[in-house]
């Protein structure tokens, strides 16, 4: 997994920065205070981090988890984490559920977790809180505040936003389809209630239909395509997901229609597709670093580090102003995956210090 342009020294910065954290957090040696909530008893470095995993197929999730391995191989070089224990639920709650409470019963010192429900979880990660265990909850959040820590760009600044720009490419009047991921997922449907309000105050804009698929580009595809031969005017696709967008743009392209303005995310398909066929395009960026900074976070609050509660990432804009810089980087990346920006400890010391 490449993080950025200049891997290895950015490797050498984050075993820097982990040697430092050593230095600060681990000179006094014993067990780590309960200053950040969930973890109590005698849990000392190296420690065991689990990480949850609800579905590991999606590209965008093989990225999140490559670079919570790279982060868990420089703990580990910083004498701060042992093993990393790795379960996929392949997109279903209750195995998930089961496979948290596995960790529960190994006691791992920290689980990691992107939420398959936002309510279904909510009892074993509280468990999981009451064993002193740290947890991490990011992207897609469970309800209960018993964590650690939750980690998450705004996901309803995320559909405000990306509401506002088509709204505005339309001058506030059009047909438009909207495009959800998994129903059921927080971050899929916090996007779309983000959006709502820029809808209601743009009562111009029609939507003459919406649909849920998964975040890959051939279900969004096969889905785009449908609505195309049930909707003959769209004037604009308000997509609320990179692979998304991806697939409708190829389903415009493969009937022959003219494309319309689309939302996004950083997907590295749909950014080529954008500059290619000259798209009128947004997007932002849900980074996969997040699974990274979740690790980092865990450590922290294990080595007694009073972390906050929620740490809020800023949401980036990417439109034809800096779509470049992204495309500069693309080789990077896998083809079917997401250009995410380059992350150190310096940043994610920046993050904790909201």
């Amino acid at each position: 997994m490449k993080k950025s342009a200049n891997t290895a020294s950015l490797r050498s910065r984050l075993l820097a920065g982990a040697a430092a954290a050593t230095a600060l957090f681990v000179l006094g040696a014993g067990t780590a205070s309960a200053a950040a909530n969930c973890i109590k008893g005698d849990r000392k470095a190296p420690y065991t981090i689990g990480w949850a995993n609800i579905y590991s197929v999606p590209t965008w999730m093989k990225q999140t988890e490559g670079t919570i391995s790279a982060e868990v191989e420089e703990l580990k070089k910083a004498g701060l984490v042992k093993d990393l224990m790795i379960t996929d639920a392949q997109g279903n709650a209750q195995t998930q559920i089961q496979h948290i409470q596995s960790m529960i019963d190994a006691n791992v010192d920290a689980i990691v977790v992107i939420a398959g429900s936002s309510n279904a979880l909510d009892r074993v990660i509280s468990d999981a809180c009451d064993k002193g265990i740290a947890v991490v909850n990011f992207d897609s959040l469970v309800n209960t505040d018993k964590v650690t820590a939750k980690i998450n760009t705004d996901s309803g600044e995320w559909g405000a936003g990306a509401a506002k720009w088509l709204s505005d490419q339309l001058g506030g009047k059009g047909k438009i389809i909207v495009m959800n991921g998994p129903a059921g997922i927080s971050v899929s449907d916090d996007r779309r209630k983000g959006a709502q309000p820029v809808l209601d105050a743009n009562p111009g804009l029609e939507i003459i239909t919406e649909t849920n698929t998964e975040y890959n580009v051939a279900p969004a595809q096969e889905a785009m395509t449908s609505l195309l031969f049930a909707n003959p005017e769209i004037d604009g696709v308000l997509s609320l997901g990179g692979a998304l967008s991806a697939g409708s743009v190829m389903a415009f392209d493969r009937q022959g229609r003219e494309q319309v303005p689309v939302t996004g995310e950083n997907a590295r398909q749909f950014l080529e597709l954008w500059k290619e066929k000259g798209l009128k395009g947004w997007a932002t960026m849900q980074p996969n670093w997040l699974g990274a900074l979740s690790v980092y976070t865990a450590v922290q609050a294990l080595e007694g580090k009073d972390v906050p509660a929620f740490v809020k990432v800023p949401l980036p804009v990417i439109d034809d102003s800096n779509i470049d810089s992204y495309l500069a980087r693309a080789d990077q990346f896998p083809a079917d995956g997401y250009i995410y920006s380059d992350y150190d400890q310096a940043l994610f010391d920046k993050l904790l210090a909201q």
